[in-house]
């Protein structure tokens, strides 16, 4: 439920940018993500700081877009959030507090070098992205960038996603591949 709860806001924006266009769709945005921070608190009882820092963004960014009637700040916004949360992982990893490893680590037990590779490795893909970002942000039409920020970059996250869970699942130990094993067998 939580995943598609965070989806929602970018749905709209896509929709109404097809159906009128970026100032619209950027407005919708601003106010999708504001009732999306709601109804997280009211279902979950917590907000992440990500979803925070992350709406703070698109109602700075959307708002300058909006008011000054220039699709670039909205723009700007996707390349800001991906640098500040590889500043993040930089920063915590390089304090002996590895964000990723305080997100995961209370269900997943694995050695500090395989939480350290995870977390340089999401450093570096937020890094890629942000610069990719500006690339198709400032070098091809607003369609593509378009689709490139709602289709592009959340395909090429859940894809890391993916090949991080299947990192994580080769460090486990072996008793624990075993009963994620077994458990899956048995959800079948």
């Amino acid at each position: 439920m939580k995943q598609i709860l965070d989806f929602i806001p970018l749905i709209i924006f896509f929709a109404l940018y097809k159906m009128y266009d970026i100032y619209t769709a950027t407005g919708a945005l601003i106010v999708a993500s504001a009732i999306q921070i709601i109804l997280t608190y009211f279902i979950y009882k917590k907000v992440e700081k990500m979803q925070v820092v992350t709406f703070l963004m698109v109602a700075v960014f959307g708002g300058m877009t909006i008011f000054l009637h220039d699709d670039n700040f909205i723009k700007w916004k996707v390349t800001i959030v991906y640098s500040l949360f590889a500043i993040g992982l930089t920063v915590s990893h390089l304090m002996g507090k590895s964000a990723i490893k305080g997100m995961l680590g209370k269900e997943i037990t694995l050695p500090d070098s395989v939480w350290s590779k995870i977390n340089w490795a999401w450093t570096c893909f937020f890094t890629a992205c942000a610069i990719l970002n500006v690339y198709v942000a400032f070098n091809l039409p607003l369609d593509v960038w378009v689709n490139f920020k709602v289709f592009g970059l959340l395909a090429a996250t859940f894809g890391f996603t993916l090949l991080t869970g299947g990192y994580i699942y080769k460090n486990l130990p072996k008793e624990k591949q075993q009963e994620l094993t077994d458990k899956n067998s048995d959800d079948n």
